[in-house]
């Protein structure tokens, strides 16, 4: 999105859309999602880089722009501290009807935005899109959640299931969400701050979102707008993490999700599920041993809610 390229005019009548994309270390997958964005006709787009060493940063500045805003980090606050930043910025400085979040490897199918201004959200508060990886299967990690231990609410588990997914399906009502095709409008960008940026990252986006739908706003899967998610976190093989400090907030902050979800009944669900996470350690082979210090560490900050110590050497929120 040079600083050249004049503002692309928002179809009469439409909503004005800005996004806010958190970067770091990915100058290709940057590149090519502000390429994306400016396609679908984006309105602004505020990038959070967060502390980038290989070009990134110096690539970026030359993007600044009427309709790009650049925020340039002292340091690597994580997912949670960038959208944060960039949520912030965008509430009290761009002022678009809806913002549209997303990392840096993930963009809009090409056509989603249009859709998205194409129907009538007057309902809903947020919108989360349908993600997928760019073969064509479902991204696991961004599928929206039900909260089975919401009041009233009859489900078995959180996930909602493929079916959901299919483009002719309707809008269903979700609790949370993740931070790539999630749309928030106006009035939830404004209900409350961003994620906590203590949470470094893994689980911010969902904590959010379920604090959103606690607070009375209104969240939905909307399986018609699509989103391509270019990630790799974790080894297909052997569904280890990589790098090996990215199970000490995987855990912890999952541990507080589950609280936050399922209050005094979460004791049961971690009764349930640490066990299973101990075993894991033996995918990790000689790092078993670090696997599990750190995952030591995220079970006793997670039950105690402690979010400011982190264990030393590894990456973390400004202390």
């Amino acid at each position: 999105m040079p600083p050249e390229t004049p503002p692309a005019p928002t179809p009469h009548g439409a909503c004005r859309i800005a996004a806010v994309v958190v970067t770091f270390n990915r100058l290709e997958h940057i590149r090519k999602t502000l390429e994306r964005l400016d396609m679908e006709g984006i309105d602004h787009v505020v990038v959070v880089d967060n502390g980038s060493t290989d070009g990134t940063r110096e690539w970026l500045e030359t993007q600044r722009s009427p309709r790009c805003d650049v925020l340039l980090t002292e340091g690597n606050l994580g997912g949670a501290g960038g959208f944060a930043r960039g949520m912030a910025h965008a509430r009290d400085h761009v002022g678009a009807e809806w913002t549209v979040l997303m990392d840096d490897d993930g963009r809009p199918a090409p056509g989603a935005l249009a859709r998205f201004r194409q129907h009538d959200w007057q309902t809903a508060d947020a919108v989360a899109a349908a993600v997928f990886y760019p073969d064509g299967r479902i991204c696991d990690m961004n599928r929206p959640l039900r909260n089975p231990f919401a009041k009233g609410r009859r489900q078995r588990g959180f996930r909602i299931d493929d079916a959901a997914y299919d483009a002719g399906a309707p809008s269903l009502p979700i609790d949370m969400a993740t931070f790539v095709g999630l749309f928030l409008s106006r009035r939830a960008l404004e209900a409350m701050d961003g994620p906590d940026p203590r949470l470094f990252i893994y689980g911010d986006d969902l904590i959010h979102t379920l604090r959103l739908s606690q607070a009375g706003c209104r969240i939905v899967f909307a399986p018609s707008i699509r989103f391509e998610h270019d990630c790799a976190t974790m080894s297909d093989a052997t569904k280890t993490y990589r790098p090996l400090w990215k199970v000490y907030y995987h855990h912890r902050n999952g541990i507080l999700l589950y609280r936050q979800a399922a209050g005094p009944l979460s004791w049961g669900l971690l009764a349930l599920r640490a066990p299973k996470w101990w075993l894991a350690g033996r995918h990790y082979g000689a790092d078993a041993p670090e696997y599990r210090r750190l995952l030591r560490k995220a079970l006793a900050d997670g039950i105690l809610r402690r979010l400011d110590d982190p264990p030393p050497g590894i990456p973390g929120p400004p202390r």
